[in-house]
Protein backbone atom coordinates (compact mmCIF):
# COMPACT_ATOMS: atom_id res chain seq x y z
CA UNK A 1 0.00 0.00 0.00
CA UNK A 2 1.36 3.15 -0.86
CA UNK A 3 1.84 6.14 1.94
CA UNK A 4 0.21 9.30 1.42
CA UNK A 5 2.58 11.85 1.31
CA UNK A 6 1.68 15.75 2.90
CA UNK A 7 2.61 18.17 0.82
CA UNK A 8 4.46 21.58 1.64
CA UNK A 9 1.83 24.10 2.81
CA UNK A 10 3.55 26.76 -0.10
CA UNK A 11 1.83 23.66 -2.31
CA UNK A 12 -1.66 24.31 -0.86
CA UNK A 13 -1.30 28.11 -0.78
CA UNK A 14 -0.84 27.87 -4.37
CA UNK A 15 -3.63 25.94 -5.37
CA UNK A 16 -5.78 28.43 -3.40
CA UNK A 17 -4.86 31.55 -5.30
CA UNK A 18 -5.07 29.67 -9.09
CA UNK A 19 -8.64 28.63 -7.94
CA UNK A 20 -9.74 32.18 -6.58
CA UNK A 21 -8.02 33.98 -9.66
CA UNK A 22 -9.92 31.26 -11.63
CA UNK A 23 -13.28 32.26 -9.87
CA UNK A 24 -12.94 36.01 -9.68
CA UNK A 25 -12.27 36.12 -14.00
CA UNK A 26 -15.45 34.25 -14.38
CA UNK A 27 -17.33 36.91 -12.47
CA UNK A 28 -15.30 39.85 -14.29
CA UNK A 29 -16.48 38.58 -17.26
CA UNK A 30 -20.52 37.97 -16.25
CA UNK A 31 -20.23 41.63 -15.08
CA UNK A 32 -19.06 43.20 -18.04
CA UNK A 33 -21.15 41.21 -20.64
CA UNK A 34 -24.04 42.34 -18.69
CA UNK A 35 -22.41 46.33 -18.59
CA UNK A 36 -22.24 45.75 -22.56
CA UNK A 37 -25.60 44.69 -22.78
CA UNK A 38 -27.43 47.74 -20.49
CA UNK A 39 -26.15 50.48 -23.21
CA UNK A 40 -27.45 48.84 -26.39
CA UNK A 41 -30.69 48.27 -24.74
CA UNK A 42 -30.54 52.30 -23.46
CA UNK A 43 -29.30 53.44 -27.18
CA UNK A 44 -32.62 51.32 -28.55
CA UNK A 45 -35.03 53.21 -26.01
CA UNK A 46 -33.47 56.55 -26.66
CA UNK A 47 -33.76 55.97 -30.74
CA UNK A 48 -37.54 55.18 -30.06
CA UNK A 49 -37.94 58.05 -27.38
CA UNK A 50 -36.18 60.18 -29.97
CA UNK A 51 -38.14 59.25 -32.81
CA UNK A 52 -41.69 59.66 -30.78
CA UNK A 53 -40.51 63.22 -29.69
CA UNK A 54 -39.74 64.45 -33.55
CA UNK A 55 -43.20 62.44 -34.16
CA UNK A 56 -44.92 64.87 -31.51
CA UNK A 57 -43.31 67.64 -32.25
CA UNK A 58 -43.93 67.17 -35.56
CA UNK A 59 -47.62 66.60 -34.86
CA UNK A 60 -47.95 70.19 -33.09
CA UNK A 61 -46.12 71.80 -35.40
CA UNK A 62 -49.03 70.39 -38.32
CA UNK A 63 -51.32 71.12 -35.49
CA UNK A 64 -50.13 74.61 -35.26
CA UNK A 65 -49.91 75.18 -38.70
CA UNK A 66 -53.20 73.84 -39.07
CA UNK A 67 -54.90 76.59 -36.35
CA UNK A 68 -53.04 79.21 -38.17
CA UNK A 69 -54.19 78.02 -41.93
CA UNK A 70 -57.54 77.89 -40.21
CA UNK A 71 -57.40 81.32 -38.46
CA UNK A 72 -56.39 83.26 -41.76
CA UNK A 73 -59.41 81.44 -43.19
CA UNK A 74 -61.60 82.33 -41.00
CA UNK A 75 -59.96 86.29 -41.49
CA UNK A 76 -60.20 86.11 -45.05
CA UNK A 77 -64.08 84.20 -45.41
CA UNK A 78 -65.56 87.01 -42.67
CA UNK A 79 -63.62 90.02 -44.46
CA UNK A 80 -64.75 88.50 -48.10
CA UNK A 81 -68.27 88.09 -46.50
CA UNK A 82 -67.98 91.77 -44.96
CA UNK A 83 -68.10 93.11 -48.08
CA UNK A 84 -70.09 90.99 -50.19
CA UNK A 85 -73.16 91.97 -46.95
CA UNK A 86 -72.20 95.46 -48.35
CA UNK A 87 -72.18 94.86 -52.32
CA UNK A 88 -75.18 92.38 -52.06
CA UNK A 89 -77.81 93.65 -54.46
CA UNK A 90 -75.67 95.74 -56.15
CA UNK A 91 -73.13 95.78 -59.89
CA UNK A 92 -69.88 96.54 -58.88
CA UNK A 93 -68.04 99.05 -61.25
CA UNK A 94 -65.12 100.72 -62.12
CA UNK A 95 -65.29 104.30 -63.02
CA UNK A 96 -62.80 107.01 -63.59
CA UNK A 97 -62.54 109.58 -61.23
CA UNK A 98 -62.46 112.67 -63.98
CA UNK A 99 -65.54 111.12 -65.92
CA UNK A 100 -67.67 114.35 -66.50
CA UNK A 101 -71.12 112.44 -67.69
CA UNK A 102 -73.60 112.65 -65.58
CA UNK A 103 -75.42 109.44 -66.39
CA UNK A 104 -75.23 107.06 -63.30
CA UNK A 105 -76.16 103.22 -63.82
CA UNK A 106 -78.99 101.94 -61.83
CA UNK A 107 -78.11 99.64 -58.54
CA UNK A 108 -74.43 99.77 -58.77
CA UNK A 109 -71.98 100.52 -56.57
CA UNK A 110 -68.56 102.49 -57.44
CA UNK A 111 -65.43 103.54 -55.70
CA UNK A 112 -64.63 107.22 -55.34
CA UNK A 113 -61.95 107.67 -52.97
CA UNK A 114 -59.14 109.07 -55.05
CA UNK A 115 -55.83 106.66 -55.17
CA UNK A 116 -56.13 104.31 -52.89
CA UNK A 117 -58.78 105.34 -50.35
CA UNK A 118 -61.99 103.10 -50.52
CA UNK A 119 -65.09 105.59 -50.37
CA UNK A 120 -68.25 103.35 -51.69
CA UNK A 121 -71.18 105.22 -53.78
CA UNK A 122 -74.17 103.51 -53.84
CA UNK A 123 -77.04 103.87 -56.20
CA UNK A 124 -81.01 102.99 -56.50
CA UNK A 125 -82.87 101.40 -58.81
CA UNK A 126 -83.67 105.46 -60.55
CA UNK A 127 -79.52 105.88 -60.94
CA UNK A 128 -79.87 108.23 -58.13
CA UNK A 129 -77.29 108.64 -55.22
CA UNK A 130 -78.59 107.71 -52.40
CA UNK A 131 -75.66 106.55 -49.91
CA UNK A 132 -71.65 106.91 -49.93
CA UNK A 133 -69.79 104.88 -46.67
CA UNK A 134 -66.43 104.86 -46.11
CA UNK A 135 -64.40 103.33 -43.06
CA UNK A 136 -61.75 106.58 -42.56
CA UNK A 137 -61.79 109.71 -44.67
CA UNK A 138 -58.12 109.87 -45.67
CA UNK A 139 -57.33 114.08 -46.32
CA UNK A 140 -55.68 115.09 -49.42
CA UNK A 141 -52.21 115.68 -49.44
CA UNK A 142 -51.01 117.96 -52.08
CA UNK A 143 -46.94 117.08 -51.53
CA UNK A 144 -47.85 113.93 -52.69
CA UNK A 145 -50.80 113.83 -54.96
CA UNK A 146 -51.78 115.71 -58.26
CA UNK A 147 -54.04 118.49 -57.47
CA UNK A 148 -54.70 121.85 -59.18
CA UNK A 149 -53.88 125.50 -58.06
CA UNK A 150 -57.27 125.23 -56.77
CA UNK A 151 -56.57 122.30 -54.54
CA UNK A 152 -58.69 119.76 -56.99
CA UNK A 153 -57.77 116.88 -58.61
CA UNK A 154 -59.52 117.12 -61.60
CA UNK A 155 -60.34 120.94 -63.46
CA UNK A 156 -64.15 119.78 -63.70
CA UNK A 157 -66.98 117.49 -62.00
CA UNK A 158 -69.43 115.60 -63.30
CA UNK A 159 -72.38 116.79 -65.41
CA UNK A 160 -74.98 115.34 -63.19
CA UNK A 161 -78.83 116.61 -64.59
CA UNK A 162 -79.80 119.71 -62.56
CA UNK A 163 -76.02 121.45 -62.37
CA UNK A 164 -76.92 123.91 -65.15
CA UNK A 165 -78.62 125.90 -62.68
CA UNK A 166 -77.11 128.91 -61.60
CA UNK A 167 -78.56 128.26 -57.79
CA UNK A 168 -76.90 124.74 -57.71
CA UNK A 169 -73.75 123.45 -57.15
CA UNK A 170 -71.27 120.69 -58.84
CA UNK A 171 -71.69 119.39 -55.44
CA UNK A 172 -69.22 116.88 -53.75
CA UNK A 173 -70.41 114.14 -51.65
CA UNK A 174 -67.01 113.72 -50.16
CA UNK A 175 -64.96 116.88 -51.00
CA UNK A 176 -61.67 116.42 -53.05
CA UNK A 177 -59.85 117.70 -49.73
CA UNK A 178 -61.14 114.61 -48.04
CA UNK A 179 -59.67 112.55 -51.11
CA UNK A 180 -63.07 112.61 -53.51
CA UNK A 181 -63.44 112.23 -56.70
CA UNK A 182 -65.44 113.94 -59.15
CA UNK A 183 -67.61 111.42 -60.99
CA UNK A 184 -71.37 111.38 -61.16
CA UNK A 185 -71.11 109.01 -58.29
CA UNK A 186 -69.77 111.92 -55.96
CA UNK A 187 -71.63 114.99 -57.57
CA UNK A 188 -74.74 115.97 -56.75
CA UNK A 189 -76.77 119.39 -57.75
CA UNK A 190 -76.15 121.28 -54.55
CA UNK A 191 -77.48 124.52 -53.39
CA UNK A 192 -74.77 126.84 -54.28
CA UNK A 193 -74.74 128.89 -50.56
CA UNK A 194 -74.95 125.93 -48.66
CA UNK A 195 -71.89 124.27 -50.83
CA UNK A 196 -70.34 126.95 -50.64
CA UNK A 197 -71.28 128.67 -47.25
CA UNK A 198 -73.35 126.71 -44.88
CA UNK A 199 -73.76 123.43 -43.61
CA UNK A 200 -71.63 121.10 -46.22
CA UNK A 201 -68.95 123.63 -46.03
CA UNK A 202 -69.03 123.35 -42.15
CA UNK A 203 -68.74 119.86 -42.08
CA UNK A 204 -65.91 119.42 -44.91
CA UNK A 205 -63.63 122.06 -42.22
CA UNK A 206 -64.63 119.91 -39.21
CA UNK A 207 -63.51 116.81 -40.81
CA UNK A 208 -60.52 119.16 -41.92
CA UNK A 209 -59.71 120.34 -38.79
CA UNK A 210 -59.58 117.12 -37.20
CA UNK A 211 -57.31 115.40 -39.82
CA UNK A 212 -60.49 113.27 -41.23
CA UNK A 213 -62.83 110.55 -39.67
CA UNK A 214 -64.04 107.17 -39.31
CA UNK A 215 -67.00 105.51 -40.02
CA UNK A 216 -68.22 108.05 -42.72
CA UNK A 217 -71.60 107.56 -44.09
CA UNK A 218 -73.83 109.72 -46.46
CA UNK A 219 -77.31 109.43 -46.95
CA UNK A 220 -79.00 111.38 -49.37
CA UNK A 221 -82.60 111.56 -50.29
CA UNK A 222 -84.81 113.04 -53.05
CA UNK A 223 -88.49 113.99 -53.51
CA UNK A 224 -89.32 112.04 -56.37
CA UNK A 225 -87.61 109.45 -58.27
CA UNK A 226 -87.45 111.06 -61.65
CA UNK A 227 -84.91 113.99 -60.12
CA UNK A 228 -81.51 114.04 -59.75
CA UNK A 229 -81.67 116.97 -57.31
CA UNK A 230 -81.56 115.77 -53.82
CA UNK A 231 -83.97 117.14 -51.19
CA UNK A 232 -82.20 116.44 -48.03
CA UNK A 233 -78.50 115.27 -46.93
CA UNK A 234 -77.83 113.25 -43.75
CA UNK A 235 -73.59 112.78 -42.64
CA UNK A 236 -72.56 110.97 -40.30
CA UNK A 237 -69.15 110.40 -38.76
CA UNK A 238 -66.90 109.81 -35.94
CA UNK A 239 -64.37 112.13 -34.66
CA UNK A 240 -62.05 111.13 -31.77
CA UNK A 241 -64.66 108.97 -30.80
CA UNK A 242 -67.45 111.76 -30.61
CA UNK A 243 -70.57 110.31 -33.63
CA UNK A 244 -71.21 113.67 -35.07
CA UNK A 245 -74.61 113.89 -37.00
CA UNK A 246 -75.71 116.35 -39.73
CA UNK A 247 -78.62 116.39 -41.69
CA UNK A 248 -79.50 119.60 -43.58
CA UNK A 249 -82.03 120.54 -46.29
CA UNK A 250 -80.88 120.98 -50.08
CA UNK A 251 -81.82 124.81 -49.89
CA UNK A 252 -80.21 128.15 -49.09
CA UNK A 253 -79.36 128.24 -45.68
CA UNK A 254 -79.97 132.15 -45.45
CA UNK A 255 -83.56 131.91 -47.01
CA UNK A 256 -84.13 128.71 -45.05
CA UNK A 257 -83.08 131.25 -41.55
CA UNK A 258 -85.26 134.07 -42.85
CA UNK A 259 -87.50 131.88 -43.60
CA UNK A 260 -87.66 130.44 -39.52
CA UNK A 261 -87.13 133.66 -38.35
CA UNK A 262 -90.29 135.09 -40.30
CA UNK A 263 -92.77 132.81 -37.90
CA UNK A 264 -91.69 134.75 -34.91
CA UNK A 265 -91.99 138.31 -36.01
CA UNK A 266 -93.78 140.98 -38.64
CA UNK A 267 -93.28 139.57 -42.14
CA UNK A 268 -92.43 142.85 -43.30
CA UNK A 269 -89.62 144.16 -40.54
CA UNK A 270 -88.22 140.65 -41.44
CA UNK A 271 -87.53 141.52 -44.98
CA UNK A 272 -86.69 144.46 -44.57
CA UNK A 273 -84.09 143.44 -41.84
CA UNK A 274 -83.06 140.43 -44.46
CA UNK A 275 -82.35 142.90 -47.21
CA UNK A 276 -80.49 144.98 -44.99
CA UNK A 277 -78.22 141.90 -43.98
CA UNK A 278 -78.01 140.49 -47.72
CA UNK A 279 -77.21 143.40 -48.88
CA UNK A 280 -74.28 144.21 -45.71
CA UNK A 281 -72.93 140.79 -46.03
CA UNK A 282 -72.93 141.21 -50.02
CA UNK A 283 -70.60 144.80 -49.23
CA UNK A 284 -68.76 142.78 -46.68
CA UNK A 285 -68.21 140.04 -49.25
CA UNK A 286 -67.50 142.08 -52.54
CA UNK A 287 -64.49 144.61 -50.27
CA UNK A 288 -62.48 141.30 -48.25
CA UNK A 289 -59.55 140.62 -49.70
CA UNK A 290 -59.14 137.76 -51.87
CA UNK A 291 -55.92 136.27 -53.81
CA UNK A 292 -56.49 134.11 -56.98
CA UNK A 293 -54.13 133.13 -60.10
CA UNK A 294 -55.49 134.25 -63.64
CA UNK A 295 -55.96 130.96 -64.82
CA UNK A 296 -57.41 129.70 -61.57
CA UNK A 297 -60.98 128.74 -60.86
CA UNK A 298 -61.42 129.83 -57.47
CA UNK A 299 -60.30 132.50 -55.06
CA UNK A 300 -58.33 132.28 -52.30
CA UNK A 301 -59.11 133.99 -48.95
CA UNK A 302 -55.34 133.49 -47.50
CA UNK A 303 -52.47 134.58 -49.68
CA UNK A 304 -50.31 132.08 -48.18
CA UNK A 305 -52.63 128.94 -49.05
CA UNK A 306 -50.24 125.87 -49.95
CA UNK A 307 -52.02 125.85 -53.69
CA UNK A 308 -51.02 129.21 -54.45
CA UNK A 309 -47.35 128.53 -53.65
CA UNK A 310 -47.55 126.87 -57.56
CA UNK A 311 -47.79 129.78 -59.21
CA UNK A 312 -45.38 132.91 -60.37
CA UNK A 313 -48.59 135.33 -60.44
CA UNK A 314 -50.86 136.10 -57.48
CA UNK A 315 -53.24 138.63 -57.76
CA UNK A 316 -55.54 140.02 -55.11
CA UNK A 317 -58.68 142.56 -54.68
CA UNK A 318 -62.12 141.77 -54.13
CA UNK A 319 -64.55 138.92 -54.98
CA UNK A 320 -66.46 141.19 -57.68
CA UNK A 321 -62.99 142.19 -59.10
CA UNK A 322 -61.47 138.80 -59.08
CA UNK A 323 -64.52 137.10 -61.02
CA UNK A 324 -64.36 134.31 -59.26
CA UNK A 325 -66.92 132.49 -57.24
CA UNK A 326 -65.58 129.34 -56.15
CA UNK A 327 -63.76 129.83 -53.10
CA UNK A 328 -60.87 127.05 -52.25
CA UNK A 329 -61.69 124.06 -51.07
CA UNK A 330 -58.35 123.75 -48.42
CA UNK A 331 -58.22 127.93 -47.31
CA UNK A 332 -62.01 129.01 -47.36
Amino acid sequence: MKKFKVKPINYYLSLFIVIALTFCTGCANNDSNASNNQPIQSAKELTTNKETGENEGSSNENINEDNTDITNTTETESTTTNTEDIFKGYKLIEVDGGNLSGHREPNVVVDIGFGDREYWAFTNEYGQLVKVIAKEIILQDDSKEPVTSSGRYYPDEAKVPGVESKYLDEGHVVADSLGGVSNAYNITPQNSTLNRHGNQAYMEKAIRDAGGCTDFVAIITYPDTKTQIPSHYSYTYTIKGNVINDEFDNVNPDEYNANLESNKSNNNTINNSNTNNITKNESQSNSSKVYWTPNGKSYHTTKNCSTLSRSKTILEGTIQSSGKYDPCDRCH
